[in-house]
Parts: C-alpha cells; structure tokens; sequence
C-alpha cells in the first residue's frame, strides 16, 4: 500500500504546492495584536484541511490565539494500533524589514527550486508535509496506518505561553501516545538527512535601566547625572571575556561534557569553517576557545545580545542623556544547566554591576532547559528509515543550538520521547527575510511523512 500512496504523493505535487501556498498567504503573525484574526484564520484553514483528510478536527481556544487538535478516527484504523502525536505551529515571525525581500512575504513565491514566504521553512512548510501525508493514506487507502493526534498552536513564536495548559488538558485524550513527532528542524544539508536528538535551553530576559525621569539636555544636565545607556554598555561589555567565555559566576558549573565518541562522530560530517563564514558573512569565525564550531553552536552554553534600545533613534542629531535604554539577552543552555539557578545567577550579577544614580529592571521572556533524546528507539529507527527513502540520502545523528520547549513540556507531563526529524536546510533564513523552503525537501518530507507512518506502525505495534 506505501508504494501506491507514494505515486499519489508524486502525481499530486502541483496541488500540494497550491495548498501550502494557500496557507502561507496568511499573516498569522501571533506577536501582534493586529494580526490575531489572521491567526484564527490560519488555524481554521489547518482545521478544514485535516478534517478534509478525514479527521475529527476540532480548535481549543486559549487565552490568546487557538490549538488545533486533530484525531483519526478509531474505525480508520487498524484495531490495537499504535498512538503518536504529531506537534507542529502555525504562527509566524514578523517579516521585517519588508523592503529585504525579493517578494512580498506573504504573497509565496516559486523561484529557483524553492518557496519562498514567511513560514515556509518555520514551521508551516514543514508541518504541512504531514498533512499532506496524511490526506494522500485517506484517499488511497482510505484509513489510517496507526493512530494519529495533530496538535497545532499558534504562539510558539512568542514562547508557547498557554501550550503546557492544553498539553496538560490533553492527557486523558494523548495518555495511550508513544511518540511524539516534530518537523520544525533542518537536515545536516543538502542530500543529508538528519535526526536531532539534542536541543539547547533557553534564558530570555529584557534588561531595562532607568535613570532621570525624562530625558535630559546633555549640555545641560552632562556630567551631573548617570546616563543608562552608558551604563547599559558599561554591564553589557563585562558579561564576556575577551575569548568569548561568558563571567557570569557559575554558568559553567553544571555544564555536561560531551562524549569523545559523539564529539568525533561530529568531526566526521562535512564542514568547513571557511564555507560557514562565507555563508553567514562574516571574515572570521569567533568563539569560546578548544572548541570546534559545530561543538559551540551545539553543545556549548551561550549569552547574546539580541537588541539594544536607548536615547535618539531618529535622523539627525538629538543632543539628550536618555531616560531609560534597555537590552534584550538571550542565554542558551545544555545539559545539566538549570534555568532557575541561572537566572538567579544572571539576575544577582548585573545587579551588582549596576552603578549610582541607575535603576534596573527584568523582563523574563523565556526559560527551557536543554533536552537530549533517545538515538536507538524503534521510533528513532522507523525515522531514519523513512528518512532514507523519502528524502534520497543516508541520515545522520545531529544536535541543534536552537529551543524547543515543548519537547520537555511533553515529557514531563505525558512521558512521551521525541523524534525530530527536519526537512528544511540550515540556509532556510528562519526570522529573516526570504525565508524559504527547498522544493526538494518539502516534496521529500511529505513522502517522508508517509513512509514513516507506515514504518511506526511497525515499529511501536506491541
């Protein structure tokens, strides 16, 4: 039956195409209030594609933007059959600066092998190929290979802030699930597929410091009261060694070490430091020292300024000591870091940076600890199988410096492991503008997508 709904998948890639175009046409754009019908929107088309598909769909409002939870009925599929859930979001990024794109970010376009639009890549695109997959086994084989629950949201994008709830409401409902499912990874590149078995943590926290209640005439008043912005450069410029390494007082102190035979099996994949440079822009790479760079971005702890604001921003000059100017600084953990006892760190050290005649404040965004997943589960393997097939090359075992908190969410409430299994490429400009999606990996992931339904039905039957 697999191969007979393969060649369903291929003489369909037109309509395929069309549909997630459609789709990626809405500005779901879950940080602005102003796009929270467009929001709804793209979660009703979600619901209406998967109960076209033949699934009883259905939206789970929250306090701001809705789920999606979508279920195969159980006289569609074989009796006993195993459970999985399938997690993706349909929310998107901003598209700023608009006037960087080739195209409109919302208008998908076709273009040398790929779809570009925001959200093609992160995370419509890829979560499409499932539903995709899923509507080519209903119309060929008119049921289901194993059981399936869809759960989509549409605030990943601004941290998942009421996802634990649903996940915690779901439990009756997903208790019987083995395996959850995420397509919102990379492959290694092109030709490689990959499964991600580990994710960094997260810290996020918005630094405000505030001194005089106004702001002030720098003629005037310079030289008599403490400037924030100053300061704010002053603590930012102290939170790094010249090498790279973070100061924060104890950052390091839980951090795990890695494997000697992970570590060389990442020597192994190919990289070159000089391509990555070039692709990224930049003349020379920089990082903590006696690590290599897929070992930085991998399994080594970080802090990043994300954004800076204070004083003028406009044209011209202003000459003003600014009332206020704050920074944006994102931590990403590994292993064994605890995000409580960083963030009492990070909170306790710039504190004691902060000079006279300043106030500060914290503004948390974000916090997850760092995940690793299983690499010889008979999920792990049905994936790399699937993967093989359907995406044309021999995958392999990688981590990602990236979050996504809903791995731990799902673990610690329901027990399920994760399998992350990525179609997009490294190169898809995730937050950036022309984000894209090869054509290559969106047909492969959505055979992909087939094929590991059939492999896992296999695999997990007891």
């Amino acid at each position: 039956m697999i191969d007979t709904v393969l060649i369903w998948i291929e003489k369909n890639s037109r309509r395929w195409l069309h549909d997630l175009q459609q789709w990626l046409a809405i500005p779901s754009i879950s940080t602005d209030p102003n796009h929270a019908a467009d929001v709804k929107a793209a979660a009703e088309w979600a619901q209406y594609y998967l109960r076209t598909a033949g699934l009883d769909a259905q939206l789970i409002p929250t306090a701001r933007h809705p789920c999606v939870l979508a279920t195969t009925p159980g006289d569609m599929c074989p009796k006993d059959a195993p459970h999985v859930v399938i997690y993706g979001h349909y929310d998107v990024q901003p598209p700023d600066p608009l006037d960087a794109w080739s195209s409109p970010p919302f208008t998908p376009t076709v273009n040398h092998g790929q779809i570009i639009a925001r959200g093609a890549s992160d995370d419509k695109g890829q979560t499409f190929c499932h539903l995709a997959a899923l509507l080519a086994w209903r119309e060929i084989a008119h049921q289901f290979p194993l059981r399936v629950s869809i759960l989509l949201e549409g605030e990943e994008e601004i941290g998942s802030p009421n996802l634990p709830e649903v996940i915690k409401n779901l439990k009756p409902q997903l208790a019987d699930a083995s395996t959850l499912i995420i397509s919102d990874s990379a492959q290694y590149a092109p030709g490689i597929p990959a499964i991600t078995s580990g994710l960094r943590g997260l810290v996020y926290y918005q630094v405000t410091l505030t001194g005089p209640d106004r702001d002030l005439h720098s003629g005037v008043y310079g030289g008599a009261v403490a400037n924030p912005a100053t300061a704010l450069c002053q603590i930012i410029g102290r939170l790094h060694e010249a090498s790279g390494r973070v100061t924060i007082p104890g950052f390091y102190d839980d951090v795990r070490s890695v494997d000697a035979s992970i570590r060389e099996s990442w020597r192994r994949l190919p990289f070159s430091d000089e391509q990555f440079a070039q692709e990224v822009g930049v003349n020379k790479l920089f990082g903590e020292h006696g690590y290599s760079t897929i070992e930085r971005r991998w399994c080594r702890p970080t802090l990043e300024i994300n954004g800076l604001t204070a004083g003028f921003q406009g044209d011209g000059a202003k000459t003003i000591i600014p009332a206020q100017a704050s920074a944006k600084i994102s931590m990403r953990l590994v292993p064994d870091q605890n995000p409580e006892k960083i963030k009492a760190a990070f909170v306790s050290y710039l504190q004691s940076m902060l000079p006279d005649g300043v106030r500060m404040r914290f503004e948390l965004f974000g916090s997850s600890p760092a995940v690793v997943t299983a690499t010889n589960s008979p999920a792990v393997t049905a994936a790399i199988n699937a993967a093989r097939i359907g995406l044309g090359g021999e995958p392999v075992i990688i981590r990602e410096g990236g979050s996504i908190p809903v791995v731990n969410w799902f673990r610690q409430e329901l027990g399920l492991e994760s399998v992350l299994l990525g179609f997009g490429l490294p190169d898809d400009n995730l937050h950036s503008p022309n984000e894209k999606l090869d054509l290559d990996g969106f047909y492969g992931g959505i055979r992909t997508s087939a094929l590991l339904l059939d492999e896992l039905s296999r695999a997990l039957m007891k």
